[in-house]
């Protein structure tokens, strides 16, 4: 070993500069895999400077105790770093017990298994229809056409919201998602957007026959003997759009960035499609869209030898625990075929993604039917486009195969 060098082969020097710049958006996301590994053997509970500075858990047993102990690592002022552009708390994600489990109650029967189940046929109906358009051509771009349109389609028709503001939404999602690291008055702006456009969307359905959707639930929902005020409202489809939307579709379109790389895994599922759903888990794990999540101290801890101080954030890499040795046998590698997989991709605890049985389903729905559909594909140019995000994603097969039947 060189003089100087730790066991990861970078010097201490090295490691302070990686934690001081550590990001988990954007073009920081095309090495992260790289600085997860040396973070967690170097420097697994770590500072960065920036975002306004916070500190940092790499190694998955940091990241699972931290997310049992809501009395210590709280949601509030907010999960998100950087947030949103909202003003108020989003709900319920930003929201501490006992009120948490309030608000989450107000839909978590809609996302059970036995509701997911129902929705399926429509899940994969709207997966069918996509694909008939651009199975016959030869090409197409899988995120575009597939990847981006398919959540959204699916979640508006759950949760009741206005199909042909298709558009809109996909503006929104972009402005926040993307432009909140480096125009933070520009995503602002569209949060106001958001917030606004629900508020009229409320009144507007309160002048209307009830509906059995998630909007017509969060109407008749009672908190404490009282209903949603138009605000809480207003945060909560916020939330549902956001998260609804580009979750589903970055998991989607990295699931597909990899299948178009490794013709082997693509070959195996189709051999075995019964090995897609753990498949799905594993694109989740190893290519998940929600690298990490905030939290604020409430008093002071002691985590993996650091002094952290109350007030101070937290960010809890999902990403880095997810490729943990200490857990996951070969870890950096996507192996479709495993099976124990405790992922961190939807959380855990009592912050668990409320919707992740839909999320599960819409995946492993989307690779059922593109997997049947689409003969053979691959990445349409030899440039490999970013793993991460809904950007573009151009592929090319030949004859497709014909529509109908199970899956």
């Amino acid at each position: 070993m060189a003089d100087g060098a730790l066991a990861s082969g970078h010097t201490e020097e090295d490691v302070d500069e990686l934690a001081r710049r550590f990001g988990h958006h954007d073009e920081d996301l095309d090495h992260a895999f790289e600085t997860y590994r040396v973070l967690r053997s170097e420097c697994p509970v770590g500072r960065s400077e920036r975002y306004g500075s916070f500190w940092f858990f790499t190694r998955y047993e940091d990241i699972y105790r931290a997310e049992q102990d809501p009395q210590t690592f709280s949601v509030s002022p907010s999960m998100l770093l950087p947030s949103f552009g909202n003003k108020r708390p989003l709900i319920p994600i930003d929201i501490d017990p006992p009120m948490l489990g309030k608000y989450r109650r107000i839909l978590l029967p809609s996302f059970a298994p036995a509701q997911i189940d129902a929705v399926e046929p429509m899940v994969r109906a709207v997966a069918r229809d996509l694909i008939d358009k651009f199975v016959t051509r030869g090409h197409c771009d899988a995120a575009l056409e597939f990847a981006r349109p398919f959540p959204t389609l699916v979640f508006t028709r759950m949760a009741g919201f206005p199909e042909q503001d298709y558009d809109r939404f996909q503006d929104w999602v972009d402005r926040i998602i993307y432009l909140r690291t480096h125009d933070s008055a520009e995503t602002a702006l569209a949060a106001d957007e958001i917030v606004h456009y629900f508020l009229a969307f409320r009144e507007q359905r309160l002048q209307e026959p009830p509906r059995d959707d998630l909007v017509g639930k969060l109407l008749g929902a009672e908190i404490d003997g009282r209903t949603l005020t138009a605000e809480e409202f207003a945060d909560y489809c916020f939330l549902l759009l956001i998260a609804g939307l580009e979750t589903t579709a970055w998991a989607v379109r990295a699931s597909l960035w990899h299948l178009a790389q490794h013709p082997e895994d693509q070959l195996l599922l189709r051999q075995r499609p019964e090995l897609v759903a753990g498949a799905a888990e594993e694109f989740l794990r190893c290519l998940a869209p929600v690298q990490a999540m905030a939290r604020t101290l409430k008093r002071d801890v002691e985590v993996g030898g650091k002094r952290l101080r109350q007030g101070e954030r937290v960010l809890l890499v999902f990403g880095s625990g997810n490729r943990d040795g200490n857990v996951f046998d070969d870890p950096d590698r996507v192996r479709v075929e495993r099976e124990d997989n405790p992922h961190f991709a939807f959380g855990v605890g009592v912050h668990r993604c409320l919707g992740a049985n839909l999320g599960r389903r819409e995946l492993r729905v989307a690779l059922e039917e593109f997997i049947r559909r689409i003969p053979a594909f691959r990445l349409e140019t030899g440039e490999v486009p970013p793993w991460w995000g809904v950007g573009p994603l151009p592929i090319t097969f030949g004859k497709p195969v014909r529509s109908g039947g199970p899956a």
